[in-house]
């Protein structure tokens, strides 16, 4: 009798503790619950406020879904996510994923009213489509002809001639007039227009052009640099004799720099994969005019922009006024290896011959670029292809930036020698297949422009690139209308805010780049040109932001309206919102107190 009291009291006790414990700890289960306040997405981009844009019906609809649903939360939605406001849409692009992943995250109704024109559907989860219920609120048809891109050099001499390639087109109908049917030559001249080069209301070049039925076709502009002004310029490329229904589409914008003469002459003899990736990344990465030249045969020099024929007087004039000399390709095709003048330096590089095999660089030694190598994950690297120049040796003339071993193996041999003779600065590099770094791209693109930058940042002694003194520089000079100007950190060390003061047609304003974990910092600005300049450093120079807008031209509804599933959201239940918990931990105890009680117990 007395083994049963005891099990029966410890029954009890354990019981009454162990509710006591879970209600304590109070574990938390969810369950889906339906219906809740509604989220509205209202589309916020451009289009929504372009010709025939819904923008005052789309806000009428939003408030009354959210009011109608009971406190219903409204977010805008475009390039980014954002809180509710009555601003007039800035967007220039409109992307639907961010915020229906948002939203999920968030649970019950979502509500989506757009315009129906979403650029990133493709990518969007279906389920989350699916989900949710759109308002469909379209544009009408319209006919819209527009400049769809432009390409061209970014950096020229004053001699050269810049090539301009631009894409133009057509979207749309007039109202009234047959899907697919081309407007003839005698409605308003819409048939044929003319493309135009202008620089401050001074036209500088032209060409007419037959529009497409429809899409995009491309073709060229050319101009003399001369007829641009030194620095930095923001020249309109305009299409013009066309009665579209959207003027706003009709003008882009080029930013380009023109310098008296080229800071680096590049020859290439023979042209290969090494030139053209060398040449390419020289002009992004020192940020001054980079003009090559190329030769198939001794002495038979050409234009690599053009292949025009350059006679040997144009190319030593091109080579004297240069402040670096890059020498790439077979040696007997080259100039000796050597400075063409006392003022500049010289990047031999010879491409041709060498020791073929698999070349692994390993990480640099103590050298003048050293620093800016450092970081370089050379394990990523894909090795060169050839090493020329390998005998076994040391010249103590020169200081050795890189090595390499074949197969990893053997005793390692220089590929990149630095040397300062007679005041100027000469590099070798005695590797070849350098370019396949960029075709792997990621950590082998990066150590690849880094390389090119390091040589360039040295050989023009701080005249080029980050010799400049920039800390940051902008992506690109131009950008649409709705996006933000990005700017990538190029200083040594970790990236610290920058002020910079921007002077444009509606005065000046001063801003700072915060820059995240990624080294870019975003910056939007309304449509117009600036010069900007920053506080203790030396950037300098031109960005636009233009009118255009992809959003402005006519885009098919992909969305349809839908009722959407039916809305659920996930509810977090605690254990003490269960009420029979506390009973069982109180009847619990009280029973074992009250046996206790009652046997005598204490």
């Amino acid at each position: 009798m007395h083994g049963r009291l005891s099990a029966g009291f410890l029954v009890l006790r354990v019981t009454g503790v162990a509710a006591l414990a879970l209600l304590l700890w109070n574990p938390v289960t969810t369950r889906s619950e339906p219906g809740g306040p509604p989220l509205v997405l209202l589309d916020a981009s451009l289009s929504m406020v372009g010709q025939g844009g819904p923008w005052g019906a789309a806000l009428d609809t939003a408030r009354a879904l959210a009011r109608g649903g009971g406190g219903g939360v409204i977010w805008r939605f475009g390039r980014a996510v954002r809180a509710f406001d009555t601003l007039p849409p800035a967007d220039g692009a409109t992307r639907l994923g961010p915020a229906l992943a948002a939203a999920a995250a968030r649970g019950g109704p979502v509500i989506v009213v757009t315009d129906g024109a979403i650029t990133d559907l493709p990518d969007v989860p279906p389920d989350l489509v699916r989900r949710a219920r759109l308002v469909v609120l379209p544009r009408p048809p319209f006919f819209d002809a527009f400049v769809a891109s432009i390409e061209g050099p970014r950096r020229v001499a004053a001699g050269d001639t810049i090539r301009l390639r631009v894409g133009y087109g057509t979207a749309g109908k007039r109202p009234g007039s047959t899907a697919g049917k081309r407007p003839g030559k005698g409605e308003e001249g819409r048939e044929h227009a003319v493309l135009t080069v202008s620089l401050a209301g001074r036209r500088l070049a032209s060409r007419e052009v037959t529009l497409p039925d429809s899409g995009v076709v491309a073709t060229e502009l050319t101009l003399p640099a001369s007829r641009l002004p030194s620095g930095w310029s923001a020249a309109e490329v305009r299409l013009e004799g066309v009665g579209d229904d959207e003027p706003r589409d009709d003008a882009r914008l080029f930013v380009v720099e023109v310098s008296p003469a080229p800071a680096i002459v590049m020859l290439a003899a023979p042209p290969d994969w090494d030139t053209r990736f060398l040449s390419r990344t020289l002009a992004e990465v020192a940020r001054v005019p980079v003009r090559t030249f190329v030769a198939t045969e001794p002495a038979r020099w050409r234009d690599a922009a053009t292949l025009a024929p350059v006679s040997p007087s144009d190319l030593t004039r091109s080579i004297a006024a240069a402040r670096l000399v890059v020498a790439a390709g077979d040696p007997a095709l080259l100039p000796a290896p050597r400075s063409p003048r006392a003022a500049a330096s010289l990047l031999w590089w010879p491409t041709v011959g060498g020791v073929p095999g698999d070349w692994y660089v390993e990480p640099p030694p103590p050298s003048p670029v050293a620093a800016a190598l450092a970081g370089i994950l050379w394990d990523s690297v894909p090795p060169a292809a050839a090493a020329t120049d390998v005998a076994p040796g040391r010249d103590t003339s020169r200081v050795v930036a890189l090595n390499a071993r074949l197969a990893r193996r053997g005793v390692p041999r220089p590929i990149l020698q630095l040397a300062v003779r007679d005041g100027v600065r000469q590099a070798t590099l005695s590797a070849t297949g350098l370019y396949r770094w960029v075709f792997r791209g990621g950590a082998s693109a990066q150590a690849y422009r880094a390389l090119v930058a390091a040589l360039a940042d040295w050989l023009l002694d701080g005249e080029g690139g980050r010799g400049k003194g920039e800390r940051a520089v902008p992506e690109s000079q131009v950008v649409a209308n709705g996006l933000p100007l990005v700017w990538r950190w190029v200083g040594t060390g970790q990236p610290s805010d920058v002020v910079v003061r921007l002077v444009g047609n509606a005065g000046e304003r001063v801003d700072t780049l915060h820059f995240d974990a990624a080294g870019q910092a975003e910056l939007p600005l309304p449509a117009g040109v600036y010069r900007y300049a920053s506080e203790g450093g030396g950037e300098r120079g031109l960005v636009a932001v233009e009118t255009y807008s992809d959003e402005w031209r006519p885009a098919q509804a992909v969305l349809r309206a839908q009722e959407g599933a039916p809305a659920a959201r996930l509810v977090g239940v605690g254990l003490r919102d269960r009420w029979w918990w506390f009973a069982v931990a109180i009847a619990a105890l009280a029973v074992e107190w009250a046996w206790r009680r009652r046997q005598g117990l204490p």
